[in-house]
């Protein structure tokens, strides 16, 4: 099989380039399927979503009071009330000149009304019959139309509610339930197989040799996965056997739309692993101009060409690597497209180092400063070791690489990292 990202040889590849070849490994978004509105959150709209109704369907009350249609000159005797409308029912009969209705928030307004005034500002007074009639308290205030929502007013009937590519969130179903849908077409969600390698790698929870090292990137890496739509395929740590990776590679590439693994995809690992992975499809090992998340690799597996990606063994370096080029390729993945990263802009409050011809990021946190400024500074000591600085940080500072560093004062690009609150 061919891969255009192996034409790039060994040269060392600018961000934007290696994050194109990575894009370029898929042709687009995976098979669409109909979930229901319960198990619609967090999942991409695959087609837009036309509202079949409008919303609101009825032009109706913004408050509790009386509608009535407003005169240029109020009757002297006030307005006689003749019905009374509440939300979920409609209006028998409409309103002639001098009449009003008594009505709650929601409810529909009856024919011949234009204005809806609060309870607060109304008094009732018995009229000389045994009638109701209703005087308005300070009548300068009120302007014809007030307190009335017209019908499709947030959204009309026919229009496009939600674009393809949405990701539902608590807002996007509220509106799709508002809209009567029981259910909504969307993108599969991509299923992303994951291993970490290395003899010294142990998981949690099991005894900890005098070499070993926790696989804190798997736990961290699953995380990312679903926070960016994926559904996880776990397969564990696989030890340096050349067997053990094929199988667990060939598993992958049957099973899953994208591979990830952790650590040990050097050029200088173990040629078992190498060979394993060339066993499978096809590996290329890149030069990538960025800081932390050398060395990167990039490929295709099994007779699918599931596109494999190998992030470094180093924790902020894999979790680095994945939100540059992991990340973009589930959203396209998903139909969102240009979707990541996402990018602001900030005042850096401190000097921050780099180094002109690779880009870095920088574990930040920003915030607004008393002018309404975003600002940013470092969240701790930036080793690509260090995993307590990403868990205190809530962005990446991402420094081009046409600068040497960044002086207090100057603009720097920030990417928001996701927080649970």
């Amino acid at each position: 099989m061919s891969l255009s990202c192996f034409e790039l040889g060994e040269r060392m590849l600018a961000v934007e380039e290696a994050r194109a070849a990575v894009l370029a490994l898929v042709d687009g978004p995976l098979p669409v399927e109909r979930v229901a509105l319960c198990s619609l959150r967090g999942r991409v709209l695959a087609a837009p979503l036309l509202a079949p109704i409008d919303v609101p369907q009825n032009t109706n009350a913004a408050m509790d009071g009386v509608a009535l249609a407003w005169p240029e000159v109020l009757p002297a005797d006030g307005f006689l009330r003749v019905a009374e409308i509440f939300a979920g029912q409609g209006a028998e009969r409409s309103l002639a000149a001098g009449e009003c209705a008594g009505i709650t928030t929601g409810a529909p307004l009856p024919h011949g009304a234009d204005t809806v005034i609060m309870r607060e500002q109304l008094v009732s007074e018995a009229g000389a019959h045994g009638e109701v009639r209703v005087r308005v308290e300070r009548p300068e205030r009120v302007q014809r139309g007030q307190n009335v929502r017209q019908a499709g007013e947030d959204i009309p009937r026919g229009a496009v509610a939600l674009v393809a590519g949405t990701r539902v969130g608590a807002a996007e179903l509220g509106l799709i339930a508002s809209l009567g849908f029981a259910e909504a077409r969307v993108v599969r969600r991509p299923r992303v197989a994951l291993f970490s390698t290395g003899d010294e790698v142990t998981a949690p929870g099991e005894a900890l040799s005098a070499a070993g090292i926790y696989d804190a990137n798997r736990f961290a890496l699953m995380a990312l996965v679903e926070e960016h739509g994926g559904e996880v395929l776990d397969l564990g740590i696989l030890p340096d056997r050349r067997d053990a990776i094929a199988a667990g590679l060939a598993r992958a590439a049957a099973e899953a739309d994208l591979v990830l693994s952790s650590g040990g995809v050097s050029v200088g690992d173990a040629d078992h692993t190498r060979a394993a992975l060339l066993e499978q499809g096809e590996l290329g090992f890149w030069k990538i101009a960025i800081r932390p998340g050398r060395p990167l690799a990039c490929g295709r597996l099994g007779t699918r060409g599931v596109p494999f990606l190998g992030l470094p063994g180093n924790p902020v370096a894999s979790m680095v690597t994945f939100l540059q080029f992991a990340a973009p390729l589930l959203a396209r993945l998903q139909g969102r497209e240009g979707d990541w990263p996402q990018r602001l802009t900030a005042v850096a409050e401190q000097p921050l180092r780099s180094r002109q011809g690779r880009v870095d990021y920088l574990r930040g946190i920003y915030a607004s400063d008393a002018a309404g400024r975003l600002v940013v500074r470092g969240s701790g000591a930036q080793g690509s070791g260090i995993l307590s600085s990403m868990v205190h940080a809530n962005c990446l500072i991402e420094i081009d690489d046409a600068r040497a560093g960044v002086e207090a004062g100057e603009s720097v690009t920030i990417q928001p990292l996701f927080r649970l609150p």
